[in-house]
């Protein structure tokens, strides 16, 4: 059985480390590379971070900040934010990323999706879907989350798939940031459509929330970013209380919680 992923998510904006509510009112919180750092001692399992305002620039990652990063980062590291062709991925993987999130440009060419998994393995591409409720359903959305695509969650999740992405980046755009609890229906969805791991994104507000994450909307990893931020929860304890509770997880250090938040 696959052991669920415990993923902090550090999002970059001008070089800074940002938080922001539902892809907007982006605050500074702090620097990346200490995050990085803080991270390499909570027994974490990988680290997403992404650039939020390389696609709408329409510029390619800062591969030198990515370097600075990798060289800091003793976990798998996945990046994203203006991936847009296979010479891109070819430059973070050189940087020190170990996968990539490729979410607007398989919209605009899906083809990218193959290319990138046919050149350097499935096990790298990341396929990021961001999804807005819609007409009593869900609705795909790139471009940080401002422009519709038209198209089901999982139905796109499956394409992805097909296409050869190794796991799904699932975010709710409604509930990022706001603590308020993953999309429990967004995330099956998608998790029910693919035989892929999917990681759930977008409201994390307690361990309880990723327990339902993995249980319920049966998510093979749960991302989160403000919970680690502005809480004092910590990625140790995350993994302590979904292993008291039967989930299976990667090594941790210290005992599994009775009572968690």
């Amino acid at each position: 059985m696959l052991k669920t992923r415990i993923i902090p998510t550090l999002l970059i904006k001008d070089v800074a480390l940002v938080k922001g509510e539902r892809f907007d009112n982006w605050r500074r919180v702090g620097a990346p590379m200490q995050a990085v750092k803080v991270y390499n001692t909570r027994d974490v399992d990988e680290l997403i971070v992404l650039d939020i305002d390389a696609t709408r620039e329409g510029r390619e990652p800062d591969y030198d900040l990515i370097g600075s990063l990798a060289r800091e980062c003793f976990v798998p590291l996945c990046v994203g934010g203006g991936v847009r062709s296979v010479d891109t991925v070819r430059c973070l993987l050189r940087s020190g990323a170990d996968k990539v999130c490729i979410n607007t440009a398989a919209y605009e060419s899906p083809g990218l999706i193959r290319d990138v998994a046919e050149s350097f393995g499935a096990q790298c591409v990341v396929a990021g879907i961001d999804a807005r409720v819609s007409n009593g359903g869900y609705e795909c959305y790139r471009d940080c989350g401002r422009t519709s695509c038209g198209c089901e969650p999982g139905e796109w999740a499956r394409e992805l798939e097909a296409l050869g992405a190794g796991e799904i980046l699932v975010t709710s755009v409604e509930r990022d940031g706001t603590m308020a609890g993953y999309d429990l229906d967004l995330t099956e969805q998608v998790s029910s459509s693919v035989e892929i791991p999917v990681i759930a994104s977008g409201g994390a507000g307690s361990y309880e929330d990723m327990l339902q994450a993995v249980k319920r909307a049966r998510a093979s990893a749960v991302a989160a970013s403000s919970l680690y931020l502005f809480t004092q929860s910590t990625p140790l304890e995350a993994k302590a209380y979904l292993a008291a509770r039967g989930v299976p997880v990667r090594h941790t250090t210290i005992t599994p919680l009775e009572n968690g938040r």
